[in-house]
């Protein structure tokens, strides 16, 4: 694979990492999830000139809320705002960052910095996941990275960096145990959508088939639904409805 030397890739990756401007060893780590043709997708980035996936990420600044800097951190690798972003678990092990990848990365591109470099040291990260409607997304590498790609939650790359194969893991049993608090008001399904689309969600997620009638039982009970019109397509099968979150 052909070496990304660019002036402007290293300038970034220069700027990031001499920059005083962070709360050192202290970063954010994001779950990104989407949901197409039946399958729980996430979003990761694969970093430059090595083999090696990671979870969308990166560092708060001194005068910038934990927060913000998670919604900062999505829109930069999404380009969408306004979605469902939630804390979930915080990833301290002293040992989830020794391994030489930023080094490799930093070699990589050219830049040398110190042995006892921050960037080096321990790093305790933040876990966030999002919800997000993967129609309507695109997908941005960064200063690390040379792509940025989906992936099925239960495919996913060999070599994954870090602990980052544990905070999905935490991701996705959090969101199962929540599911029904949740899945309300966000962003895996478009705007309107039958029962059966929220059905094949809610199964992809939990990783088991549900009795449809008892679904919808359930699902009408929580009282977040609104009916709307039906979904014509022609065909001689009975139209199912449309819903929507409530506001």
């Amino acid at each position: 694979m052909k070496k990304n030397t660019t002036p402007e890739a290293n300038n970034n990756l220069q700027t990031l990492v001499e920059t005083n401007d962070f709360i050192k060893q202290l970063s954010i780590d994001c779950v990104i999830f989407g949901f197409h043709n039946k399958s729980l997708k996430v979003l990761m980035l694969k970093y430059f000139n090595m083999d090696i996936w990671a979870l969308p990420g990166g560092f708060i600044f001194k005068d910038e809320n934990v927060d913000d800097a998670a919604y900062r951190l999505l829109y930069e690798r999404t380009h969408l705002d306004e979605i469902f972003l939630e804390q979930f678990y915080t990833f301290g092990n002293k040992s989830r960052t020794e391994s030489d990848i930023h080094n490799r990365l930093t070699k990589n591109k050219e830049i040398d910095l110190p042995k006892d470099h921050w960037l080096f040291e321990r790093h305790i990260s933040i876990g966030y996941y999002a919800l997000i409607d993967y129609t309507l997304s695109s997908t941005f590498p960064d200063a690390f990275s040379e792509k940025c790609e989906w992936f099925d939650v239960h495919n996913l790359p060999k070599e994954i960096a870090f602990d980052h194969r544990e905070i999905i893991e935490k991701g996705m049993e959090f969101l199962s145990k929540n599911l029904d608090y949740k899945i309300y008001g966000s962003n895996l399904l478009p705007e309107k959508f039958t029962m059966k689309e929220l059905q094949n969600l809610y199964e992809c997620i939990l990783g088991e088939p549900l009795r449809r009638n008892n679904f919808q039982r359930k699902m009408l009970s929580l009282d977040f639904l609104e009916r709307l019109e039906k979904k014509f397509d022609g065909s001689a099968n009975k139209a199912p409805f449309y819903y929507k979150f409530k506001k």
